[in-house]
């Protein structure tokens, strides 16, 4: 396996485009750009670059489903300390499920939350 990360990009469903994007820029105190594929299939990306792993929030009604309980769980970054993100959670329109807790001292912590969408996702952050 070439490169430094298994993961190079990630998709989180979402059934309101513009309301997950919302909670999102919200949350991580970013800004996502926005790719029109046609009628029935919108992307919101998130920053990054050709060296980094990055993702989407995407809209296609017949393809994307959210989950609270099924499919793989995301980790996305919290550093330097995740409980700046999850304290913004509840005010932009999710739920902490698992709030901020610690995995071990050489793994950090972690916490999981419900976007806007429905969609189980998690945080991790080193302190």
């Amino acid at each position: 396996m070439e490169g430094k990360n298994m993961a190079v990009w990630f998709e989180i469903p979402v059934q309101d485009i513009q309301r997950a994007k919302k909670f999102y820029e919200t949350i991580f105190d970013i800004e996502l750009s926005g790719m029109d594929m046609g009628d029935e299939f919108k992307m919101e990306v998130f920053p990054g670059d050709q060296d980094s792993v990055s993702g989407a929030l995407v809209y296609n009604d017949s393809w994307y489903k959210p989950s609270k309980t099924d499919g793989p769980l995301l980790y996305l970054n919290g550093n330097p300390d995740l409980q700046a993100v999850q304290d913004k959670i509840e005010a932009a329109g999710g739920t902490v499920t698992i709030p901020k807790r610690q995995i071990s001292p050489d793994y950090g912590y972690m916490a999981v939350f419900e976007d806007t969408e429905g969609n189980r996702m998690a945080l991790h952050s080193d302190s």
